[in-house]
């Protein structure tokens, strides 16, 4: 049993009160960690008001340290965070290692950028009054950053929010989700025995109560949240005056046009619509395929999904392992039956494999009705869409017929087709003969439309964590 406490500004709060854990594959209790409250913001924020003054008082350089001896502790202890993921999210041994390696990644990046928060000279005297004037800005902290995380990548989507934000000089609170509090306090305890600041960093693992009062708080300065469409939209219409970053997921697509590569399509499907058992915000969700191709394509995804093994994540040689919980296969069940009442064709797949246990069968489905909830909404499930396409400019309309725009992957060795989709693509990625799942973590990640507000990647997240401070002399 792993026991986690409440921890602000470096004191850990121990009571009565526990948010349990539990293996989505056995359902067993393997964990449990104390439940904040309202109270504990209260109290964090007036904690990191101290905490800031601290930290951001640090230098650059020292700061760089801290953030990386914390990823040499990471480092260390790697294979416990590993397993703690797998017991916490589900997701295979293999998929929680290589989650580890990024976060200490993430971390390398945040520490680099730490050295390079950078200003620029301006000229005052371009403007017909600014004669004897010069003119510089700088960037400065925010103050306090409320960082709230899903459970689907509980320890790297944790550190692409606090590592930058402390890198850049703020106090975080960070709120990781109800169903996977464990690695995110095991990776604060990290950063403190680090040497970050005590009252720079709390965590408060909670629910919608504490969520709430990190978000509305007036001290707060910036709100990053990773998560549902539906709790983002409720967070933009409470937050105030204050900035927001959201990235709110997707049903991201992979076009594979006639001259594409098949082979390599059907590789980069499997590994991106299936990872995590879909659940990944850049899960590919959606394939359109040249008519020419769909055949072909159809029958070596079918081949390449069908030799998938699905079972106990901490089996070295599982390839997809269970959902968060087993009320998700009634969920993704619905779906599949609502597209195929409406006329889709299941290819393979499509039904549980213990339900109990939150297994699903890899599911193909193929004519998906575009106005069904397999093709507008986010599966979250290991369940991928393959439709059709004859002409570049259907596909498209097709990838663009979606209220989100994260990442989009394009099959094709036509460097014309590939720019129209660059140009045309309603997505914040367009990666060409590549899987929208590909990411890799300094780079600046987010989307447009309902897939959110605002990039991830350190450097690009300190722009969020900083703020422009204008200097200008008289010299005349």
């Amino acid at each position: 049993m792993i026991e986690k406490p409440t921890i602000i500004g470096g004191e850990s709060l121990k009571r009565d009160d526990f948010i349990e854990v539990k293996y989505p594959y056995t359902g067993e209790v393997i964990g449990r960690a104390v439940r904040g409250t309202e109270e504990d913001v209260l109290k964090a924020v007036e904690v990191a008001k101290e905490g800031f003054k601290e930290i951001s008082s640090l230098t650059p350089y020292e700061r760089y340290e801290i953030l990386m001896k914390t990823a040499d502790l990471l480092r260390q202890r790697s294979e416990e965070f590993a397993k703690t993921l797998v017991y916490e999210v589900g997701k295979t041994i293999r998929e929680a290692r290589t989650e580890v390696q990024r976060a200490i990644q993430t971390l390398i990046f945040s520490a680099e950028e730490a050295k390079r928060i950078e200003g620029s000279t301006f000229l005052p005297d371009a403007h017909p009054n600014g004669k004897g004037k010069v003119g510089f800005y700088i960037r400065v902290p925010v103050g306090i950053v409320s960082a709230i995380t899903p459970f689907n990548f509980p320890l790297n989507l944790s550190m692409h929010k606090v590592a930058p934000a402390l890198a850049a000089g703020n106090a975080v609170i960070l709120k990781p989700s109800e169903r996977t509090p464990l690695t995110p306090t095991m990776m604060v305890e990290l950063f403190l025995e680090a040497g970050i600041p005590p009252k720079a960093l709390s965590v408060i693992p909670g629910y919608g109560d504490v969520g709430r009062v990190m978000t509305t708080h007036p001290d707060i300065r910036v709100v990053s949240f990773t998560g549902s469409r539906k709790v983002g939209d409720i967070i933009s219409r409470q937050v105030g005056i204050k900035r927001l970053v959201l990235e709110l997921g997707s049903n991201s697509a992979i076009v594979l046009h006639r001259d594409g590569d098949v082979d390599k399509a059907v590789q980069k499907t499997v590994a991106g619509g299936y990872a995590i058992a879909g659940q990944v915000c850049i899960s590919v969700q959606r394939v359109f395929v040249h008519e020419e191709v769909f055949d072909l394509f159809t029958e070596k995804l079918k081949e390449a999904v069908e030799r998938l093994k699905v079972g106990d994540p901490m089996d070295e040689t599982t390839d997809v392992g269970p959902l968060i919980a087993s009320s998700e296969i009634e969920r993704i069940e619905g779906w599949i039956e609502e597209s195929v009442r409406e006329g889709a064709k299941v290819i393979t797949g499509g039904e549980p494999l213990n339900k109990e246990k939150a297994l699903l069968k890899p599911t193909i489905i193929s004519l998906v009705p575009t106005d069904s909830k397999l093709f507008k909404e986010e599966a979250f499930a290991p369940v991928v869409v393959v439709n059709p396409y004859k002409e570049v400019d259907e596909a498209i309309d097709m990838v663009n017929d979606s209220d989100y725009g994260l990442q989009v992957g394009v099959f094709t060795k036509d460097i014309q087709i590939a720019w129209e989709f660059i140009k045309k693509a309603e997505a914040g990625g367009i990666l060409i003969n590549e899987g929208p799942t590909f990411r890799v973590d300094h780079q600046p990640y987010g989307g447009v439309k309902y897939s959110g507000i605002g990039r991830e990647g350190p450097k690009f997240a300190i722009e969020d964590y900083t703020e422009i401070k204008t200097v200008m002399f008289d010299l005349s």
